[in-house]
């Protein structure tokens, strides 16, 4: 006879039990709203934009299938985006799969859509690969309205969080003198329950959506922001060589671009290329009109045609021996290419589509690069010359830079574990578990030595500014001796010896005085960076550290403060404590009698209200006088002003620090700023001065 279980038992049994009732099942888009990560790649600022890239597209897809001449976004008063095309204008009759409007299918069913059928659907060639962008756009908004202009007739449908708020419905007929009398207009409003901010960038929507000008010839795009009564237009009937002159206007470039335009196999490929006196590469490279900023098959495809073919030639010509062969490196030093190609079946990793991988995408490029560069070679000898110039001049500077890379990887190995003497390294040898603080001066690196936690924190002191490597090559940058005990400290090596894996340290810190010199020390150091140690920053390895600019007490309370505001929030808080501290003392002390008014007042007189918005100044004695008292304020000119103590409570203790992630957003958009304010040309950092000097605050000299 089987033994009857105790209640708690059976309890732990049923919870210990993993059964179908413990499966959740999502539906239709309920997923998108559940990990709205996986679709659009987070819900801060770039997935917020990303639901008008995934609206866009599909009105660009139409423009590339040669249906839609105009795409006009507008950002709406009320927060809402409104997109609207020329096109086809999506299909309003029933799927037969669905037995619902193929409107609705389109925006409520994941992976359904226009592309999937190759020629048959109507586009060739689709950005949109995963069929799944508006119905994210629909579930992730509160509202959306979709309006069809189709056969003469409008056709409208609202939802709500991704659910439809009725069937399609006939809206009436369309004005023969409209503009537009085929298309589609998508109208949503982002859910600010999903997103950190549902507040658009307007300049970032500008520039993507210039660069799908760019890319698409003849396509005219209007784009309106309602909140501040701006209209900007773009149409470039020039396409890819227009971008690159863009890309390359403030640069002395060596010769006119180089246009490449030509289909194999159902593979469009479209290539700009044009060499500049600047010695880094710029490589924008797109599929489907989408971005690829980790590049793919087409980049591959791209530099190995461009070594092969000019080595071919250099060595023809005789400009090198056939033993001296030039390297991928000195073959893009300068180089500016945009690369765009157009093909059926795009195989991106990931939904945001950041590498193609599409094997045939690298032949087709690679043939028709490798043909067209052998005849522009032949029939321009002289624009050649001045490239084949360009390219030794670069392989003479890699073979010395080569030299000093070797010096410096001998120099610490000579040195053995002992590295550059200003570190002081930490015991932990964990990579991922260790950080390094670089550090500016000896008085700062004396304090950070000696408040930080040895175990998993290392301090480099630097000596002064370090080279501006925006105007130095490989080989007189390793002759700086800042640079190089730098390099030695990271242990990943340099140049294309360069090796992520090797780095011996995963949070690498920027830590200068919060002034001008500091300031500027800070924009070397991120120069250097940016040029050289690309792939830190991208791997998120990359941190500036943000020291408090005051020191607030009132009594024995005290806070740090990182701005102003923040300082004169803080002295009116301690002195509103301090205040009622005292209220409540004397309250306890004086116990007035019941309905003694006149007590009452005698108390809350000397609790005089500091909370009221008042302008507080500081003395250059470091004192704020304010209604209810006085507060002590030290500003911290820089870090060596710290003791030990201050600066790992404020800058260095991980409970309290506050740092800030070095990204990449934009990576033409970051290498136009760096060439601005670090190169060589005096005019482009004059105007940048002059057009944002007024924007300055509190600037130290």
């Amino acid at each position: 006879m089987a033994k009857e279980l105790p209640k708690e038992t059976e309890e732990k049994k049923k919870k210990d039990t993993y059964s179908a009732e413990h499966i959740t099942v999502l539906e239709g888009l309920d997923p998108v709203r559940k990990r709205p990560g996986m679709y659009i790649g987070s819900t801060g600022e770039a997935g917020l934009h990303h639901l008008v890239w995934e609206i866009v597209d599909n009105s660009v897809d139409e423009a590339m299938a040669g249906h839609a001449t105009f795409i006009d976004v507008t950002l709406q008063k009320d927060g809402g985006v409104r997109v609207i095309d020329n096109g086809r204008g999506i299909p309003v009759d029933i799927h037969k799969t669905t037995k619902k409007s193929a409107l609705e299918t389109v925006l409520t069913v994941l992976h359904a859509g226009g592309k999937f059928g190759g020629e048959a659907s109507g586009y060739k060639v689709s950005g949109g690969l995963h069929g799944v962008g508006a119905a994210v756009v629909n579930a992730l908004s509160t509202e959306l309205i979709a309006s069809v202009k189709k056969d003469g007739k409008l056709y409208e449908q609202s939802y709500k969080k991704g659910v439809p708020q009725g069937k399609v419905k006939e809206a009436g007929k369309i004005n023969p003198k409209d503009s537009i009398q085929h298309g589609t207009q998508i109208v949503f409003y982002p859910d600010a329950s999903i997103f950190t901010t549902v507040e658009f960038n307007f300049k970032t929507i500008l520039e993507h959506l210039r660069s799908q000008a760019y890319l698409t010839k003849g396509l005219h795009f209007k784009i309106t922001n309602e909140n501040e009564n701006l209209t900007y237009q773009y149409y470039f009937e020039g396409g890819v060589v227009s971008y690159i002159k863009q890309v390359n206007r403030k640069r002395k470039v060596k010769h006119e671009p180089i246009y490449i335009n030509k289909t194999v196999d159902d593979i469009l490929v479209e290539i700009a290329i044009q060499y500049t006196d600047e010695y880094d590469e710029v490589i924008l490279a797109y599929a489907n009109n989408e971005y690829n900023p980790e590049g793919g098959m087409h980049v591959t495809g791209f530099r190995t045609a461009l070594t092969r073919t000019l080595n071919s030639y250099a060595t023809k010509n005789n400009y090198v021996k056939e033993s001296e062969k030039l390297t991928g490196e000195d073959m893009r030093e300068g180089c500016t290419a945009i690369i765009s190609v157009k093909l059926p079946n795009p195989q991106f990793e990931g939904q945001t589509k950041a590498k193609l991988g599409n094997p045939e995408v690298r032949t087709a490029v690679e043939t028709v690069l490798g043909q067209a560069l052998e005849t522009y070679f032949e029939e321009h000898p002289s624009e050649t010359a001045r490239i084949i110039e360009k390219v030794i001049l670069a392989a003479k500077a890699r073979m010395a830079a080569r030299a000093a890379r070797e010096s410096v990887l001998r120099k610490g190995v000579l040195e053995g574990l002992a590295l550059p003497g200003k570190l002081a390294d930490c015991s932990e040898s964990d990579p991922a578990q260790s950080e390094i603080y670089i550090v500016e001066g000896d008085s700062a690196g004396g304090s950070a030595k000696q408040g930080r936690d040895r175990r998993y924190q290392a301090i480099l002191p630097l000596r002064g500014k370090i080279l501006n490597v925006e105007r130095a090559r490989l080989d007189r940058m390793l002759g700086s001796e800042q640079i190089k005990n730098l390099v030695i400290a990271m242990g990943a090596g340099v140049g294309d010896q360069f090796d992520i894996n090797k780095l011996r340290y995963h949070r690498i810190i920027i830590m200068t005085d919060a002034d001008v010199d500091g300031a500027h020390i800070r924009t070397l150091l991120l120069t250097l960076y940016f040029r050289y140690f690309p792939e830190i920053i991208r791997k998120g390895y990359l941190y500036i550290a943000q020291p408090p600019l005051f020191r607030v007490q009132v009594g024995k309370e005290f806070q740090y403060a990182f701005s102003e505001t923040e300082r004169d929030e803080i002295i009116t808080d301690l002195l509103a404590e301090r205040d009622a501290k005292k209220l409540k003392n004397k309250s306890d002390n004086k116990k007035p009698k019941k309905g003694t008014k006149e007590d009452d007042d005698n108390v809350i007189s000397d609790a005089v209200s500091v909370s009221e918005t008042v302008e507080i100044e500081v003395g250059e004695d470091g004192v704020a006088v304010v209604a209810g008292g006085k507060a002590s304020v030290q500003r911290y000119k820089g870090l060596g002003e710290m003791n030990p103590e201050q600066l790992w409570e404020t800058t260095m203790d991980p409970a309290n620090r506050v740092m800030l992630q070095v990204h990449i957003e934009d990576a033409e958009k970051a290498t136009e700023i760096f060439e601005t304010l670090m190169g060589d040309e005096v005019a482009p950092r004059k105007r940048f001065i002059q057009a944002h000097a007024k924007s300055v605050k509190n600037l130290d000299i």
